[in-house]
């Protein structure tokens, strides 16, 4: 049986639903258990959660450490590495921006805005197939594997110790990517072939080429447009790149300790490989915030593109992107939702949440999850990756569909079954 066990879930909803407690003691008892659970197993070493419920914030609640060296504890203003989260937080508010705008067209051949991509087999796809994970892509390269030798050691042309005009690219502070580096990874991913089956297959590829597409767009750098047009509007000064250039190294939580490239531990920089490798900028991972930022980007979603009065995005972008798209496939546009029928084994959210609902994962170890239905938003972050990504218990043991059900619970003031 998985250990996404009824045992963890009944003890964790058993003990904090006694009766005469309030919806929200029991709610914060309840996570208060599941976080204890997951840090005793070793799932994470700290973690957060937001719950921001009709446009408020009812609960931000931290537990434990950046590292189980216990030397400093999480805090409610640190910043994270967002993982795949990047996905539905840079490009795609952008891509949905420039919808809006009429200025992409989601069933047009790929090829019409990647001139990279206009004589490869993949012309033809469309934004609406790549972005539903329905293009019959691979679901990534590993590009950092070819740029060592068959003894481990870095290619000498591909890296040097110090930076230079021909070496721009920090990988860290005594390694320095090629500036060419990014042509070879934009041909391999031209090169890469397509699954024969056309069906649903999550794939980061194409979210790599995505900010230079986006600039060829809109003719202005991809960073500046994002801040300028969507973050900075809603406040969300922390959702940056490359943080080190905005918060101090102790208020961003480590990652892993990278033993196979990198050989240190990652803090400060992306995590992803890929998105290091073009100098932490990509729409596949890279984005760093914290989780009252992520949480209102969100909430700009739940209210259909619109802030404070000012329409960022078009309401009818937003309702088409967070749409299914195709029949045997869960996703919308870049966005997770449910699955068409729920699946305990399988699925990572709550059972409650409802077919309008949307969001995305990270791989190490971060969560968004927004529901028009209950104009609700939930923010998990954490660390699971540290020190290694072998610790997976944030999966196995069912923690993210735990905390849904009981904020859930919560939202709709659902008795609990031990009373």
């Amino acid at each position: 049986m998985c250990s996404r066990s009824i045992s963890l879930l009944a003890f964790v909803i058993c003990f904090s639903t006694l009766r005469g407690q309030s919806n929200t003691e029991a709610l914060i008892l309840k996570l208060d258990s599941i976080m204890q659970v997951g840090m005793d197993s070793m799932a994470f070493p700290g973690a957060q959660i937001l719950v921001r419920y009709k446009d408020s914030i009812y609960l931000h609640k931290c537990w434990g450490y950046h590292t189980y060296a216990s030397n400093r504890e999480v805090n409610r203003r640190d910043v994270y590495d967002l993982a795949s989260v990047t996905k539905v937080s840079s490009g795609l508010p952008l891509l949905m921006k420039l919808y809006g705008e009429q200025k992409i067209d989601i069933d047009l051949p790929i090829g019409t805005y990647i001139s990279a991509l206009k004589h490869s087999n993949k012309k033809d796809l469309t934004l609406r197939q790549i972005l539903a994970h329905q293009a019959r892509l691979q679901p990534y390269i590993v590009f950092w594997q070819h740029t060592l030798k068959k003894n481990g050691k870095y290619k000498c042309r591909t890296y040097d110790s110090n930076r230079s005009d021909k070496y721009p690219i920090q990988i860290t502070d005594k390694l320095y990517l090629h500036k060419r580096y990014k042509g070879v990874m934009t041909k391999a991913i031209k090169k890469s072939r397509l699954k024969d089956d056309v069906a649903y297959l999550y794939s980061g590829l194409i979210f790599i080429l995505m900010p230079d597409m986006i600039e060829n767009i809109v003719r202005q750098p991809f960073e500046d447009y994002l801040y300028k047009t969507i973050f900075n509007p809603i406040s969300a000064f922390s959702l940056r790149y490359n943080p080190l250039r905005f918060t101090p190294l102790d208020s961003i939580v480590p990652t892993e300790y990278d033993s196979l490239w990198r050989k240190k531990l990652v803090h400060g920089m992306v995590h992803d490989e890929a998105a290091a490798m073009l100098g932490g900028v990509s729409c596949n991972a890279g984005l760093f915030g914290n989780a009252e930022d992520l949480s209102s980007l969100f909430q700009l979603y739940l209210n259909k593109g619109s802030w404070q009065g000012k329409q960022l995005i078009s309401d009818q972008a937003v309702e088409i992107f967070t749409d299914y798209q195709y029949i045997d496939n869960r996703r919308g546009l870049g966005f997770d939702k449910p699955m068409r029928e729920y699946d305990p084994e399988r699925s990572y959210i709550s059972r409650y949440a409802s077919k309008k609902s949307f969001g995305h994962s990270g791989f190490t170890g971060t969560f968004v999850w927004a529901d028009p239905q209950y104009d609700l938003v939930v923010v998990f972050l954490s660390n699971r990756v540290y020190p290694s990504r072998d610790h997976r218990k944030l999966y196995t043991m069912g923690l993210r569909p735990a905390f849904h059900d009981a904020i859930y619970q919560w939202v709709i003031n659902m008795r609990s079954p031990c009373d």
